[in-house]
């Protein structure tokens, strides 16, 4: 049996904010960051709401938001007392929107208590409207959150259907403000979302049909939406991309490079999205050993085409690598700056993490102990895997 859950509704296109309009309450908490609020996003969300009756209270957030941030979230709302709850941004702003959420409806659970088998029966005080400025989490249409513990240096990886927001607002307004940095490493990102719940063993026909069309619109669109900040056609089909590669793994799971990825964002302080960048070909490699046909299959979606499946992997990776490449990212961990001395010293701490991950049960090859060492220091190489 597969479980499909998606928000209730979806507005998307120009003009989508607009939906906002029909929302019906009494107060809203706008849970976002210092450069939404600067280019002034937030106070048109907050304008549609007054629309509505509605008023806003605002509560920013950091980048890679931390457990102590969304405990001061969950103290304002429970004195503000807000019946809807909004995400605003990129990924860490709504995955903080989520966060603050369940502490609001649950106060008697700590953050780390949530997974994916309890019930944690939301909804009681308010709802949750997700609205990316970002193409590239999915968060305003998955059931998961990373929150940042920077006492441990690690990330939360926190899942349960019920995080799913009630709301998702895909208006390509926003996007066209991202920065180009931003809109590679956003867009690796979704690319990895959509690669890895493909192939995924958890997978199915959902996620596979969601997945493959990302990566088609990803290929199509990234580097234009990268080369040319006006072109909204392709700022709009990125962040339709990121929304199917979200639905995609709820429907499914993330895999491998996630988990190196949320330790080595932790330990080594380190943007998730140029991580992703860094990370997939390696991860491609490594599962290659037991998903070629998977891999093939979505090298034959972007049209490429290959005598053998071994061939058609190859193929896809290298098609990777250079629009990683076009795009201006690193090849590598050593070329993303990282000391080798820093990276010899943490390194057993990131295998160790890494092998816990829980996003590894959506990964097609089990990771050991030393296949972990051993991934992390071909990624910091540079080396193609051979193992």
């Amino acid at each position: 049996m597969w479980e499909i859950t998606t928000p209730r509704t979806i507005a998307a296109g120009e003009g989508a904010l607009e939906y906002l309009k029909q929302v019906r309450g009494k107060k809203a908490l706008i849970i976002t960051g210092k450069t939404v609020r600067r280019l002034g996003f937030a106070d048109k969300v907050a304008n549609y709401l007054s629309e509505s009756g509605i008023d806003s209270e605002f509560f920013e957030v950091e980048p890679e938001p931390s457990v102590e941030t969304v405990m001061k979230g969950a103290e304002l709302a429970k004195n503000y007392d807000p019946d809807i709850i909004i995400g605003l941004g990129g990924g860490s702003n709504i995955d903080a929107a989520k966060a603050v959420w369940v502490l609001y409806e649950r106060p008697d659970l700590k953050l780390g208590d949530v997974n994916p088998f309890i019930n944690l029966e939301l909804r009681k005080k308010a709802k949750l409207i997700a609205i990316p400025t970002t193409s590239g989490s999915g968060s305003e249409v998955s059931w998961a959150m990373v929150i940042t513990n920077p006492a441990e240096r690690r990330k939360l990886e926190l899942a349960n259907k019920e995080l799913i927001p009630d709301i998702a607002i895909i208006d390509p307004e926003f996007p066209m403000k991202m920065p180009p940095r931003l809109v590679a490493e956003t867009g690796f990102d979704a690319l990895t979302h959509a690669v890895e719940a493909y192939v995924a063993p958890v997978g199915n026909d959902f996620s596979e049909a969601l997945a493959s069309k990302a990566i088609q619109l990803i290929f199509n669109y990234l580097h234009r939406s990268y080369r040319n900040p006006e072109d909204k056609e392709a700022k709009m089909k990125m962040h339709i991309a990121a929304t199917f590669a979200g639905m995609a793994f709820t429907a499914s799971d993330v895999g491998v490079a996630h988990a190196l990825g949320h330790v080595a964002g932790g330990v080594l302080h380190i943007p998730h999205g140029k991580l992703m960048a860094i990370i997939l070909p390696y991860s491609i490699e490594y599962n290659a050993k037991v998903a070629a046909k998977k891999y093939a299959e979505i090298a034959k979606s972007v049209g490429i085409e290959a005598p053998t499946e071994d061939e058609a992997v190859k193929k896809f990776v290298e098609s990777i690598k250079n629009l990683r490449s076009e795009l201006d990212e690193p090849a590598s961990l050593g070329e993303a700056g990282v000391p080798k001395e820093e990276f010899e010293e943490k390194l057993e701490e990131m295998a160790s993490k890494a092998i816990k991950s829980v996003v590894l049960r959506g990964n097609p090859r089990p990771l050991s102990l030393e296949e972990a060492r051993k991934l992390y220091t071909y990624i910091y190489e540079g080396r193609s895997v051979d193992f």
